[in-house]
């Protein structure tokens, strides 16, 4: 998850101000000092942290809660809207035509976010290319070749060629029919001569619409020094973080570009070419003070389903009528490993992550993809009368489907039971008008957007 720790410790500080109606000047000294720790703990540079805190202790103090706020959500509202304010805006992409030149130091995750932002692009309906001109590194061709083919994107380059001017030169030719160019470049230990030299002659080929830093989130504070670097030396339109999902310590790089004249344009949360997201503050800092990410959520879901339908020839509009079988089951659940690690779409949806994820044992995740998985292994062992009956499914057939998928007669039984209870909902859905519907979510959302949420789907109990 995107700095767990920092979400997290930041969450906790405000549950202790869980049932106050009016804060004293002493509980707002506490909370201030724990906001503190926990941005200090993520490495946030200490001038920022002292300077965000003075300004959430003024707000707090100064600021009368409206009517029937609570002093928790007063405060955490004065919380998001400074930590928005300290991240800023997004880097400006337009969906359209443009050549993006990235640069960065040696093992900041350059080659790997060209293939995930050609990936994103290529989502939004447009066609990009990536060209690798990384000519000092070794391998560099070969891992760019498999992470393009991954993405299943455009890509060029010249694994005999030693000039990457020229590889970019050529690699513009090659993919002229391409709607976005995304050129990746070399990188050194540190930004020297020869490197700068290098970004310059590039940059003077290609004459790129932006250039893009990337930066790998673990360098915490040193972000603001690089940042200012590259941008004195070749200049910056916005950054990359990646590896977000692997560091306690993104708080550091997330803030020091702040301090730069540069923006946040991607973020990088995973291993996969998919694990990339557009940066905006305001479902960032959500997300991280457990108020979930909506419009990230339902970009996932949206693709989710897409590429389920393309894949598995299913609608999911078929599930409004008629019976629910297993096979839909298993279709949701395809579609729900589409969207990505389930602590990731959990703390998009309001209510559901946050506070109530904290709560769950760390191996909780681990658990609920084990038994997704082991759920699809038993539907593979099911015959296709099963798959459409499975209220047909008797004694003798779950001892039979147990053996058959190596699991136990109580996970067939648990899959089953399952089955029935997401059956049921789709009655209730079924039966809804656009009016039912809309109260539904409106309540959902009034809610927090935890009430009945733990059994819809394959990871409720």
């Amino acid at each position: 998850m995107v700095l767990d720790d920092l979400g997290s410790s930041l969450r906790g500080t405000l549950d202790k101000l869980q049932g106050k109606s009016r804060l004293s000047e002493d509980d707002v000294d506490e909370v201030v000092k724990e906001i503190q720790r926990s941005l200090l703990s993520a490495d946030v540079d200490v001038d920022l942290v002292m300077e965000l805190s003075d300004s959430i202790r003024e707000r707090a103090l100064a600021e009368e809660p409206p009517a029937g706020t609570t002093a928790k959500d007063h405060v955490l509202k004065i919380v998001y809207e400074e930590m928005v304010d300290l991240v800023g805006e997004s880097t400006e992409l337009p969906l359209e035509g443009q050549t993006i030149v990235l640069a960065g130091l040696q093992g900041s995750g350059k080659t790997t976010s060209a293939a995930k932002m050609a990936w994103w692009f290529s989502k939004k309906g447009l066609r990009p290319a990536v060209i690798q001109t990384d000519t000092f590194r070794p391998g560099a061709y070969d891992q760019a070749e498999e992470m393009t083919e991954r993405a299943e994107v455009d890509f060029y380059g010249d694994p005999d060629a030693d000039d990457p001017v020229e590889i970019a030169r050529e690699g513009l030719e090659a993919t002229a029919d391409a709607d976005v160019r995304i050129v990746d470049t070399s990188g050194r230990s540190g930004l020297n001569e020869e490197l700068v030299e290098e970004l310059e002659r590039i940059e003077a080929a290609v004459e790129p619409d932006r250039n893009l830093l990337v930066l790998d989130a673990a360098i915490g504070q040193s972000a603001k020094e690089q940042a200012e670097a590259f941008g004195d030396a070749v200049g910056i339109d916005g950054v990359v973080i990646t590896k977000l999902d692997g560091t306690a310590k993104g708080g550091g790089a997330l803030a020091a570009v702040d301090q730069t004249d540069s923006s946040i344009a991607f973020l990088g949360t995973g291993e996969e070419v998919k694990d990339v997201e557009r940066f905006e503050a305001s479902g960032f800092i959500s997300r991280l003070l457990g108020m979930g990410d909506l419009k990230q959520l339902s970009e996932r879901v949206e693709r989710a389903m897409e590429e389920t339908q393309e894949e598995e020839d299913w609608d999911p509009e078929d599930l409004m009528q008629g019976e629910f079988t297993l096979k839909d089951m298993r279709n949701q659940m395809n579609a729900m490993n589409r969207m990505g690690p389930l602590d990731q779409v959990m703390d998009m949806i309001p209510g559901l992550g946050g506070g109530l994820k904290d709560q769950l044992p760390d191996d909780a995740m681990d658990v609920t993809q084990d038994r997704l998985r082991n759920f699809e292994v038993i539907m593979d062992s099911m015959t296709d009368d099963e798959l459409e009956n499975p209220r047909s499914v008797g004694q003798s057939q779950i001892e039979r489907i147990a053996r058959g998928s190596g699991t136990d007669e109580e996970t067939v039984r648990d899959l089953l039971e399952q089955h029935k209870m997401m059956s049921r909902m789709m009655k209730q859905f079924q039966g809804m008008g656009d009016g039912d519907m809309q109260r539904m979510m409106q309540k959902m959302q009034g809610d927090g957007g935890g009430g009945g949420m733990g059994g819809m789907g394959p990871f409720g109990d």
